[in-house]
């Protein structure tokens, strides 16, 4: 049996520390391509300019909005018109994809330096591509992970705390996906078995956010990055990547995929979405009653959904779950990847539990 993990080339981590952003990115080269979340750029482009004052030479530009084929082309092409040698992602998870996608394209060095922790998208060497219309179109795997993942925990901390409620999400999903994906033997992100090490780090981010989950949240609410808040910044951004990484993916993000097929979803986060995939998922694992009520108690606690009308669903037809059940469940899906054979009418039944 081949066994393998991956990981990014560095992470760091700690209040302040977009002030070493220069000196880093020159580490890969004297030019480079930036590009700014449209959320945040008014914010944070004078910032950003003055780390990088000196001998770097530095372009900034404005994200579009969503991680496109379009959009990363256009990085892609201004990087290469730029000759950056390094391509920097500033933001949410769809920047920092558009940046991750572009700089492999361009053929440049990868840096991202989120602005919140939603997700754990900015460790991964993959960049999920949307549509125009908000519905996911496919992920795009990457040959490797970004070159360096540099975090500021003030900035983060200054971020409403839903976006970081939304990462629990996505990181509480890391644990019973890569379970689910060692019980039944299924691949990674790598396409080999997880090493014994990615199972061991999924099951931290677990605990890890059952533990400081609540107490970042308040701490974040403060503008605050303290203890609590860090421990969470790393099992939503460093951990979780790991963990689905080299753990591996299944039923929660199927589930993730099929809701996005329904408009009034769009609105909603990633980690929304996903911790309504996890509730749906545990109901595929039939895991005990006392299992399902922690988690699903642990998510009203931290401020995530647990109905499909906390996410927008408020009329949730026959014909809208069958549409979100047949996208979780097509051929080659990672729903697949449980260790039960999952078929969209068992999907569907689940998902109107959750109503």
């Amino acid at each position: 049996m081949i066994i393998g993990a991956r990981f990014p080339g560095r992470y760091l981590q700690g209040p302040g520390i977009v002030a070493r952003l220069g000196q880093e990115l020159a580490g890969f080269g004297d030019r480079a391509v930036i590009v700014l979340d449209r959320g945040v750029y008014d914010l944070l482009a004078d910032t950003l300019r003055k780390a990088c004052d000196g001998p770097l030479a530095i372009e900034l530009i404005r994200h579009g909005g969503e991680c496109s084929k379009d959009e990363i082309a256009s990085v892609a092409a201004a990087a290469r018109a730029a000759g950056a040698r390094v391509v920097l992602g500033v933001g949410g998870g769809k920047a920092l994809d558009t940046a991750k996608a572009a700089a492999h394209e361009a053929g440049a060095a990868c840096v991202v330096m989120p602005t919140i922790a939603a997700s754990d998208a900015p460790c991964s060497a993959l960049a999920v591509v949307y549509k125009p219309d908000g519905s996911v179109d496919h992920d795009y795997f990457l040959p490797r992970n970004p070159d360096l993942v540099i975090v500021d925990t003030e900035i983060v901390a200054r971020a409403p705390a839903r976006f970081l409620a939304a990462g629990i999400g996505d990181a509480l999903a890391t644990y019973y996906e890569a379970e689910a994906c060692r019980r039944s033997g299924a691949l990674n992100c790598l396409g080999v078995h997880g090493v014994p090490l990615a199972y061991e780090i999924a099951r931290l981010c677990r605990d890890t956010v059952f533990e400081f989950g609540v107490a970042a949240l308040a701490e974040c609410d403060a503008k605050v990055p303290g203890p609590a808040f860090e421990r969470i910044i790393e099992a939503n951004i460093l951990l979780s990547g790991l963990g689905f990484e080299s753990g591996g993916v299944a039923g929660a993000h199927a589930i993730h995929h099929g809701l996005s097929e329904l408009e009034e979803v769009h609105h909603h986060l990633h980690g929304e979405k996903v911790a309504i995939g996890v509730l749906a998922e545990l109901k595929l694992q039939g895991v005990p009653e006392a299992e399902y009520r922690r988690v699903r108690d642990f998510c009203a606690a931290v401020r995530l959904p647990t109905r499909l009308r906390n996410i927008g669903i408020t009329d949730a037809t026959e014909a809208k779950l069958r549409i979100v059940a047949e996208r979780a469940c097509r051929p080659g899906e990672i729903m697949h990847n449980e260790a039960t054979p999952v078929t969209a009418e068992m999907v569907v039944r689940v998902l109107r539990e959750l109503v």
